[in-house]
């Protein structure tokens, strides 16, 4: 299968989706946390409501799409310094019928952190949680450019309003409830920052129409149908079971943004856990255990893990769970086995993709098949290590993980790094965005790993995931992650920072032989570093950055 041409055919606009499918089933529930429970009409007026206040307060589009370079962003911006809440989907779907650009803000950053990714962005308005009020205030004062609209979401914190800020529910008070007079178009900006777990964060633009259809609803994951026109996501919607998803991992990531509107095309219920800060194992069990949730999002082992031994420990009513999707990190096989054991009839998909490519293939995980191993979807292939053409089937040298058709304009105000990133191969445009892969003999992708955090030991690369999968299959281990660091005979090495599990010991000699067993030599670890906890970003993805401080403080094992 193709990708079809981007430029043809009916162009999708995100609010426009959203509200064709909140038009086919107004009473059905979009979101249940807790105690509140809001339809696809509740939140589609909240939405309109709060658009209509923004571009009352003056924010909208500056510049027609046309007349822009890929790197170069025409509206105004939005930034979502928000835990997962409705207000986070609110502010999407709102800024989007305002003609506004929102803009993921990781609720971790702190000082220097925020400051940088304020200040590359640029944002018009930040809507935030009061809790996050000490931290985001001295950073607007810093700004050159402070936001000329701050929305404050009430919570638990109790803490009083930023300076010329507006309570949020009092903002959708003022606001019509039909919304402004503005016509969305699919050229809109979806804008996505990367986590920042490898280098500095860089906001990756995309039409709303391709991340539509690359990520967000317009095609079916695994069969890759596609949507054509807004009559069928209207009878997509209409048919639509209505099915419980729980959303774990932070919206203010690509993948459970993309998630949710993948669903709700579908009239499915988000469901949120009831504390979204801190995805707890026994509070996810009893929200789907309450709920009757039917699948869930996770990201690889460090999810999947501790949900596990809350089962063990426990029991709950695990019934209504039938699908579990994990992205982001492949599951190692020892997961694979506890997962089929603990929950037999349970269906397990891993899915690839990233900010810059959208979901690009799965595979249905068996106990059998070698972890990173996927069905490419249309348009995701392999180029060669020079990036001079795309790899034939079985070619052994690795190469770069690619995907054409619908893919980003650029990085915001990079013209250098949009350049490098989507380069054009062979006439083609391709997105890069630096994973190692190879295109195996049948046609699969075998994922290897970012190149960034590629490990160069004795000439040899070594791609830490690899590792990593080695490592954690140990029983002792809770959790790992692989980093290298200067070496001078190796030029580099490898080193393992690990965390091991309640009551269990194991020494780095047996870590290192445990993991013999599947890698080579050159590949072991030249050092285990041991810690109370593997710091990962709130999506489970593992901070490269940290591990290597963490491998650079010690020269030695303990």
């Amino acid at each position: 299968m193709t990708v079809a041409d981007p430029g043809t055919g009916t162009q999708f606009n995100l609010w426009k989706v959203f509200e064709t499918v909140a038009g086919q089933a107004p009473e059905a529930e979009v979101l249940v946390w807790g105690g509140r429970r809001l339809t696809y009409a509740d939140m589609a007026q909240r939405a309109r409501r709060l658009a209509s206040y923004l571009a009352g307060r003056g924010l909208g589009l500056r510049t027609d799409r046309a007349e822009l370079a890929g790197h170069q962003s025409g509206q105004d911006h939005v930034a979502l310094a928000l835990y997962n809440s409705n207000e986070y989907l609110e502010g999407m779907l709102g800024s989007y019928r305002a003609r506004l650009a929102p803009f993921n803000v990781n609720y971790r950053y702190v000082g220097a952190e925020l400051e940088y990714l304020l200040t590359d962005a640029r944002p018009g308005a930040v809507i935030y949680h009061a809790a996050l009020a000490p931290e985001l205030g001295p950073v607007l004062e810093r700004l050159e450019r402070p936001p000329d609209v701050l929305l404050q979401v009430a919570d638990q914190s109790g803490h009083d309003l930023l300076a010329g800020a507006v309570d949020y529910e009092t903002a959708l008070g003022q606001g019509d409830p039909e919304g402004p007079a503005r016509d969305p178009s699919p050229d809109d900006l979806y804008i996505l920052y990367t986590g920042g777990t490898t280098g500095m964060p860089k906001g990756v633009l995309w039409r709303q129409h391709d991340i539509f259809m690359a990520a967000m609803g317009g095609r079916r994951v695994a069969t890759w149908e596609q949507l054509a026109s807004y009559e069928q996501v209207a009878a997509r919607a209409a048919a639509g079971s209505g099915v419980r998803v729980l959303l774990v991992p932070p919206l203010m990531h690509g993948a459970a943004q993309w998630t949710a509107f993948y669903f709700m095309i579908d009239r499915a219920t988000l469901v949120l856990p009831d504390d979204p800060r801190h995805a707890r194992p026994d509070d996810l069990w009893r929200t789907i255990e309450r709920e009757r949730v039917v699948g869930m999002t996770v990201v690889g082992d460090s999810m999947v893990r501790p949900l596990l031994d809350e089962l063990d420990r426990h029991p709950y009513d695990t019934s209504s769970l039938l699908v579990l999707g994990s992205g982001g990190a492949p599951l190692t096989p020892g997961l694979r086995q506890r997962l089929h054991d603990r929950l037999p009839a349970l269906v397990v998909t891993d899915t690839g993709g990233s900010s810059e490519t959208g979901i690009q293939m799965q595979t249905v995980v068996s106990t059998e098949d070698r972890a990173g191993t996927f069905s490419p979807g249309p348009g995701t292939t392999v180029l060669t290590a020079g990036l001079e053409a795309v790899a034939e089937p079985g070619h052994a040298e690795p190469g770069w993980l690619a995907q054409s058709g619908w893919v980003p304009l650029g990085y915001l105000d990079d013209p250098d790094k949009t350049a490098a990133t989507f380069p054009v191969v062979g006439g083609v445009r391709y997105s890069v965005p630096g994973d190692r892969a190879r295109l195996l003999a049948d046609g699969r992708v075998e994922l290897l790993g970012r190149d960034s955090v590629t490990v160069n030991s004795g000439g040899e690369k070594i791609f830490v995931e690899e590792v990593e999968a080695a490592l954690a299959d140990h029983p002792a281990v809770a959790d790992v992650v692989v980093t290298g660091r200067p070496s001078e005979r190796w030029g580099q090495e490898v080193v393992a920072i690990v965390a091991l599990a309640d009551g269990r010991t194991a020494t780095a000699d047996e870590l290192i032989e445990h993991a013999s067993a599947r890698l080579a030599r050159y590949k072991l670890p030249k050092a285990v570093v041991f810690v109370p906890g593997v710091v990962r970003s709130p999506s489970g993805k593992a901070d490269y950055r940290w591990a290597g401080r963490q491998a650079s403080a010690s020269s030695v094992a303990p």
